[in-house]
């Protein structure tokens, strides 16, 4: 209960950092598409260098301690944008480093949380315990994005951030309270290394014929969702014409697409089975997206189509995503949850980097609509590897992973 308090306030915090960072650049700094194509690549590229390092020292370090770590950086982080404002020294310089060290410090946070859950609660809970932990992210969804768009109309973009540093302070005083012990890693015969930490994680991966399409997964997402999200605002604040507390407000929609999602993947699970249940939601989510450069026209209309494609394209997405991340935490070994995850993230911030730059370049090229076209085409690629792989038959989380 105290990691979900800690992770709903984290939750909040995430989301008013994600809009909130490219929001001010633009509304403050005049940003333009490559300069958040570079801010958008930025806050992912880091999870490159740091899911190298990470997996083996979060497998063998206390996972609340390095949450707890990451809450108290991110807060200090972000105090620097007002702080910089304040003395009128806020430059664009500034929401790129703000944004790598977020980034980096998030996935760390995001790796640590990840290897925790299955500490805390046993093996057959997992879905239930995702699946609430899933609630809470929606609800930020909802009220995280309507949040930052009116701070950042009220106080400004630069001071609202500040709001958002107290929420990770609040987030690491709940972790402070959790007392459950983690079970000790043991001990290696040999010192470990970073290649035998990464050879670790990857072993465990190509040893699951599971896990091998849910990697796939996790690199084609990133790819075409990197040069998605680093459009999105400027292609509601500059092509449509939306105020900030619009655009948050039909990016809460999709929240409370999440919270449907939420209450339906468990239902959808227990109809169809896990690995359909993942098919149909990825392959719905694709279909929706494709409502965001579709939008044009009067205002109600934009925002009908916006709010088509969140409410949409979210609630299919997390209804995929639970069981997903579910399966995955209940078939690699607890002692080797950190490694994998790590080599996940550093597959997914690679393809992510490349996706966000070239989102950027290319929609300052052909334009920001029709990269968004392009993008929501490519979504359609990750159902069918799932389609074409032994997970599409999966009914029931097995006893073990399988091989071959």
């Amino acid at each position: 209960m105290r990691l979900w308090a800690a992770q709903t306030v984290s939750s909040f915090g995430a989301r008013i950092t994600r809009e909130g960072l490219a929001l001010a650049s633009v509304l403050t700094i005049d940003a333009r598409p490559f300069q958040l194509g570079i801010l958008a690549a930025l806050v992912t590229g880091p999870s490159i260098v740091v899911g190298f390092f990470a997996g083996g020292f979060i497998d063998r370090s206390s996972k609340r301690s390095i949450m707890i770590a990451a809450d108290l950086l991110r807060t200090a982080v972000l105090m620097s944008v007002p702080i910089a404002a304040w003395l009128h020294l806020l430059r664009m310089e500034q929401f790129y480093v703000v944004g790598a060290l977020m980034g980096g410090i998030g996935l760390l946070f995001d790796i640590a949380d990840h290897a925790f859950l299955p500490h805390l609660i046993a093996r057959e809970q997992l879905i239930e315990g995702n699946t609430k932990l899933s609630m809470t992210e929606s609800l930020a969804e909802v009220g995280g994005p309507a949040l930052a768009g009116i701070l950042i109309q009220t106080l400004t973009a630069p001071f609202a951030i500040a709001v958002n540093a107290a929420t990770y302070l609040v987030s690491a005083i709940f972790l402070g309270t959790i007392e459950a012990q983690e079970q000790p890693a043991e001990r290696p015969p040999r010192r470990p290394t970073l290649l035998s930490d990464l050879r670790a994680g990857y072993d465990v991966m190509m040893g699951s014929a599971l896990l091998r399409p849910l990697f796939a997964m996790a690199v084609l997402s990133p790819l075409f969702g990197g040069s998605f999200s680093a459009l999105y605002v400027i292609f509601a604040i500059k092509v449509l014409g939306l105020t900030p507390a619009l655009m948050g407000i039909t990016v809460g929609v999709g929240g409370i697409g999440s919270l449907i999602g939420t209450a339906m993947s468990p239902w959808l699970v227990r109809r169809f089975g896990i690995g359909p249940t993942i098919v149909i939601g990825l392959a719905g989510s694709a279909v929706s997206a494709v409502f965001v450069p579709l939008a044009s026209g009067p205002l109600w209309l934009k925002l009908t189509c916006l709010m088509i494609a969140q409410l949409a394209g979210d609630s299919l997405a997390v209804a995929a995503l639970i069981p997903a991340a579910s399966l995955r935490q209940s078939i690699i070994p607890r002692d080797k949850l950190g490694r994998t995850a790590a080599l996940f993230s550093v597959a997914a911030g690679v393809v992510a980097v490349v996706g966000t730059l070239i989102g950027g370049v290319l929609g300052g090229v052909i334009g920001v609509r029709t990269m968004l076209f392009i993008a929501a085409g490519g979504f359609y690629l990750t159902p069918l590897v799932i389609i074409f792989s032994p997970l599409r038959r999966l009914k029931a989380i097995p006893d073990a992973a399988p091989s071959g």
